[in-house]
């Protein structure tokens, strides 16, 4: 435990220092290379850790700006936003630090109400990537700026042109990054392991200090390094998306006892894919219902934005499966049962209900409810014996 406390607050001071905010002080003036080169290398630490970032941007640029000045800062450089920010910061260091000691049932709400906090500070974030990036290239080498305008070039405002280069960028990267990144929080709420817990922390936590690290030897060495962990982030970033939407439903469903609440429709029912068909990848959210012929039908939208797609379930026989957290929608090919849709938590209990709707003939125990219903059978006594 005490080696993940000092591992965590290693990783603090280090971001502290990456996220060194620039003055108009002669010695932070810097050509718009090194601004470019210390701007990426931020906005990828903050979407790794979005509250912790954005709260270390503020706390150093406030401190560094003379007391006169601090008035005109960003939002972000605030006291009443940054302080509150880093102490919710160190709470989750706290938590992580006495996660070894708690056990995994008293800890998954806790990482619940984490997939939430850090969804929220990442929306937060997001809105203070644009005047960050603009704050950072606010001055420049006085030599560069004369040698371009004895060029032509004086009527151009350089500190704003090089700032608003960069936010399509940051923006961008920041959004790759941070969905990427939010992936592990939702692998650490569904994993039913601390020791994966601790190694998925762990990742993200060498992640973040090899950025501050490498920020440290030197700005352009943290770029590539920053650059690198960008575009390997872009291959998962389909995978991510859906993972995190798929966590956030999940949460939401369990935090908020949605099932309590929840109807069933046979205008379309809420599930995901558990599994690829005909090249539509798993955990794809969209609705099921059934069509004018009386197939089973997934009616989904790419991104949940891009228009609307109709795939065709595979004709074969059905079940609805009562599971522990969710239920399930099953193709049945004999005696094997393989899921090919999971329904969301608001329908824990209503399997009957969406047995009907689909028209699916069966409903059964399945996981731990049939492990369950297993075990209590073997002591269950026949009626009348």
């Amino acid at each position: 435990m005490k080696r993940v406390f000092s591992a965590s607050l290693l990783s603090f001071l280090l971001v502290i220092g990456l996220f060194q905010a620039p003055t108009a002080s002669a010695a932070d003036i810097k050509p718009p290379g090194v601004a470019a080169a210390e701007t990426i290398s931020q906005v990828t630490g903050i979407a790794i850790s979005p509250l912790l970032g954005v709260g270390a941007v503020g706390a150093v640029k406030y401190f560094k700006t003379p007391e006169i000045q601090r008035a005109r800062l960003s939002w972000y450089a605030q006291p009443w936003f940054w302080g509150p920010a880093l102490f919710i910061v160190c709470l989750c260091f706290l938590k992580d630090a006495l996660g070894p000691a708690i056990p995994t049932a008293l800890k998954k709400p806790f990482d619940v109400v984490e997939v939430f906090e850090n969804k929220l500070s990442g929306l937060i974030a997001t809105g203070a990537i644009i005047p960050m990036a603009l704050d950072m290239f606010r001055t420049i080498a006085p030599e560069t700026e004369a040698s371009l305008a004895g060029a032509g070039f004086a009527a151009i405002d350089l500190n704003q042109f090089w700032g608003v280069l960069m936010v399509p960028f940051a923006l961008l990267a920041y959004g790759i990054v941070f969905i990427v990144s939010h992936a592990i929080n939702i692998l650490i709420l569904i994993s039913p392991f601390a020791t994966v817990d601790a190694a998925l922390k762990s990742f993200r936590l060498f992640l973040l200090t090899s950025i501050a690290g490498t920020s440290f030897l030197s700005p352009t060495v943290g770029a590539i390094w920053a650059v690198v962990i960008i575009l390997c982030c872009v291959p998962f970033f389909g995978w991510a998306f859906r993972l995190a939407v798929y966590g956030h439903v999940l949460a939401w469903d369990l935090l908020t006892f949605a099932r309590t609440r929840a109807q069933v429709s046979a205008d379309g029912t809420r599930a995901f894919l558990a599994r690829k068909v005909s090249n539509v990848p798993r955990r794809t959210l969209g609705t099921v219902f059934r069509d004018a012929s009386g197939n089973l039908v997934f009616r989904y939208r790419p991104f949940l934005v891009f228009p609307a797609r109709t795939l065709p379930l595979p004709d074969a026989r059905h079940a609805i499966g009562r599971g522990f957290l969710h239920p399930e929608l099953l193709e049945v090919q004999g005696d094997v049962a393989d899921d090919i849709l999971d329904f969301p938590p608001r329908y824990n209990t209503h399997e009957d209900g969406l047995a009907a709707v689909h028209r699916v003939g069966e409903v059964r125990d399945i996981g731990l409810r049939a492990a369950w219903s297993w075990f209590t059978g073997l002591f269950a006594v026949p009626a009348g014996a």
